[in-house]
């Protein structure tokens, strides 16, 4: 199941989930197979093609439970019973409504013996962004952020070169790697003016690029709409003028018209269109107000701090989260399953947002 769950992460499958498959025969791997992206075959169909004859009598071991339903290709479940496979072993339920069960059923009503449960937690962090588009209709955000040990973002004169150590930020290249798209606001975009690539590592994977500007004061010469692979997607409302729509539409970027509140991008609203685009796995690298904004309005599932050992000073300087803040300790926001690791010189700490009943 290690392995099966290794060979998984090396799709890029949104929006289906990452699934990776091994067939075992006479305690040896005989197939091995893994989801690539949307509408290629699945985990289960390639590992069975390696193994061939060798299938008959094998053990499957798979990292969600394989499906029974026509989608872009057919049920897997039929494969493995065409196989002539004797066990399968999932690490857990497809929480798709439209499986949840019934491929495992089908398994067992063909006769062959199935086991469910192993390393549950480890494939469910795995495919943690699936599950929560499946369940609710809305991507996994993820939260990234760096700022010095007194906690500042930059310097009162906007500099914010580098925060984090080298390390640290090849480090977040990988996390965009496996993201579907990279979101910042119009702040940002004007201040730094990121090309959001992945410009480190082996993935030639490039996520999307989201402008939250919703009055597109982005210059159609920012380098956002000049970096190669993925896509520009300026994400605004009717408040933009048509004609700073028309060039940047003319400089490559995709227009997402968003509904306004309060004078600016409905987060909620934002990430909804994102997830109707098929990104259901998003990190966030917003300035302080879009970040505040994000959190408030609930849509963020992880916070990813990289924490730099370097004291700025000055009450003005920019914080990670500003807006108007909680008014008390009790309304702060909790984070759990805390890991904390040593990234070069700068500490990356982990944590799920608490959710809180209301």
């Amino acid at each position: 199941m290690k392995l099966a769950l290794r060979l998984a992460a090396r799709g890029h499958t949104s929006p289906n989930p990452m699934v990776g498959a091994i067939v075992v025969k006479d305690d040896a791997v005989v197939g091995r197979g893994y989801h690539p992206k949307a509408g290629e075959p699945h985990a289960e169909v390639l590992a069975l093609r390696e193994a061939g004859a060798d299938a008959r009598g094998s053990t499957l071991y798979v990292t969600l439970e394989p499906c029974s339903h026509f989608g872009r290709t057919p049920p897997c479940a039929d494969a493995i019973i065409e196989a002539g496979v004797a066990r399968v072993v999932a690490a857990m339920v497809d929480p798709n409504p439209r499986v949840s069960g019934g491929g495992l059923d089908k398994l067992r009503n063909a006769g062959i013996e199935v086991a469910v449960g192993v390393m549950e937690e480890q494939a469910r962090r795995l495919n943690e962004a699936f599950i929560k588009f499946i369940t609710t209709g809305m991507p996994f955000v993820t939260l990234k952020m760096a700022m010095t040990m007194d906690g500042k973002i930059a310097t009162h004169a906007g500099d914010s070169k580098w925060i984090s150590g080298e390390e640290a930020r090849r480090l977040v290249h990988r996390l965009r790697s496996r993201a579907d798209a990279i979101v910042v606001g119009a702040g940002t975009a004007l201040t730094d003016d990121p090309m959001l690539t992945v410009r480190h590592g082996r993935s030639t994977w490039q996520p999307a690029r989201v402008i939250v500007d919703e009055q597109a004061r982005i210059s159609p010469d920012a380098q956002v709409f000049r970096a190669e692979g993925g896509q520009a997607i300026l994400a605004t409302t009717t408040l933009a003028a048509a004609e700073d729509l028309r060039k940047l539409e003319a400089a490559g970027a995709r227009i997402v018209m968003v509904e306004e509140k309060d004078g600016l991008v409905d987060v909620s609203a934002l990430f909804r269109a994102l997830a109707g685009l098929g990104m259901i796995n998003i990190i966030l690298e917003g300035g302080g107000e879009l970040n505040a904004s994000a959190l408030q309005a609930g849509v963020i599932d992880k916070v990813v701090m990289f924490l730099a050992p370097k004291i700025i000073g000055g009450r003005h300087a920019k914080t990670p989260v500003e807006g108007a803040g909680a008014a008390s300790m009790a309304e702060a926001l909790r984070l759990t399953d805390l890991r904390v690791r040593r990234c070069g010189e700068d500490i990356m700490i982990t944590g799920g947002v608490e959710r809180v009943p209301h």
